[in-house]
C-alpha cells in the first residue's frame, strides 16, 4: 500500500508539469518496471527518450509495479486514469497470474475491466500479451495465451501477441546472460531498447 501511495505521488507530480501534453500511461508489472535493473534503462524510460528525439509531445507515466497482478490493476486504474488523462493506456499485466497459476477467466475478467474503464475515459489501449513457462502445462498455457486474443478481438485494440517474442529469437545458450537476469524471467537492461522496438510499432498505430 505504501509503494501504491507513493507512486501515486510521484504521477500527481509528473503530471502537473505535463498537463498540456498527450499522456501515455503504462500500466505493468516487473516487466516494465524496470526489475534488475536501474530505472533509466528500462524500456518506458527508453520509450520516453524516443519520443523526445522525434519531438513528439508525449509525456509517458509508468505506474508499473514488480509483483503487480490484474486484481492490483483493477484497484488502481480509476485513479491513475484520473491523475493522467491518458490517450493511450499499455496494459502489460497477467504474467504474475500465470505464475501464480491464478484463474484465467478472472484473469481476464480483470484485464476487461481496465480496458472498459480506460476506453471509456476516452483513452486508446494497447494490450501486451505474454506467456507462461512451459512447465505450467500446455493446457493452461493455450488457455493464457488465447486469453489476450479474445480480448484484442472483443475490444477492436492492438494486441503485442508476446512482449519477449524478440529476446526468444536472439537467445541461445551461450549468450542468454546478455538477455535475461539470472531469475531466467527478467530482461537484462542490454534487452531493453530490443523490446522497445519490437513495441514501437504497436505503440505508434494505437497513439
Amino acid at each position: 500500500m505504501k509503494l501504491i501511495t507513493l507512486l501515486t505521488l510521484c504521477l500527481l507530480a509528473s503530471f502537473s508539469q505535463a498537463q498540456n501534453r498527450d499522456n501515455i500511461l503504462i500500466l505493468g508489472d516487473s516487466l516494465s518496471a524496470g526489475y534488475g535493473i536501474k530505472v533509466e534503462e528500462s524500456w518506458p524510460v527508453l520509450l520516453q527518450d524516443k519520443l523526445n528525439e522525434l519531438q513528439l509531445d508525449f509525456k509517458v507515466h509508468n505506474a508499473s509495479i514488480s509483483g503487480q497482478t490484474t486484481a492490483e490493476g483493477v484497484a488502481q486504474i480509476n485513479q491513475l486514469l484520473q491523475l493522467t488523462k491518458p490517450k493511450l493506456v499499455i496494459l502489460e499485466l497477467g504474467a504474475n497470474d500465470g505464475l501464480r497459476g491464478l484463474p484465467i477467466m478472472e484473469m481476464q475478467n480483470n484485464l476487461q475491466t481496465m480496458i472498459t474503464k480506460s476506453q471509456l475515459s476516452g483513452a486508446n489501449v494497447l494490450l501486451v500479451g505474454i506467456r507462461t513457462p512451459a512447465n505450467y502445462g500446455r493446457r493452461y498455457g493455450q488457455m493464457f495465451t488465447k486469453s489476450f486474443h479474445q480480448l484484442a478481438l472483443k475490444n477492436g485494440i492492438s494486441l503485442v501477441p508476446f512482449m519477449l517474442e524478440p529476446l526468444s529469437k536472439l537467445i541461445t545458450d551461450q549468450n542468454k546472460p546478455e538477455y535475461i537476469q539470472a531469475d531466467g524471467l527478467h530482461p537484462t537492461a542490454k534487452a531493453q531498447p530490443i523490446l522497445l522496438n519490437f513495441l514501437m510499432p504497436y505503440i505508434n498505430k494505437s497513439i
